[in-house]
């Protein structure tokens, strides 16, 4: 499991979302969005600044490039 893995599924965790809710507020399938935390595949630039914008996080912290929020 990635870093991202990681923190994406912390961070969904921590607002109490289930993965079909996060996915609706991001815009992808519930089975895309699952393999964003299974570490199959990774979003692209847009749904990466989606997810931190939604997150209120850096796109550097999701990515694990550093461990300020």
């Amino acid at each position: 499991m990635s870093i991202f893995s990681e923190r994406l599924i912390q961070l969904r965790k921590d607002k109490g979302l289930s993965q079909i809710a996060l996915s609706k507020e991001i815009e992808v399938s519930p089975r895309v969005y699952q393999s964003y935390e299974y570490g199959k595949s990774e979003p692209g630039m847009s749904r990466l600044v989606r997810i931190a914008d939604f997150f209120g996080v850096s796109l550097d912290y999701l990515t694990g490039r550093t461990d300020m929020p």
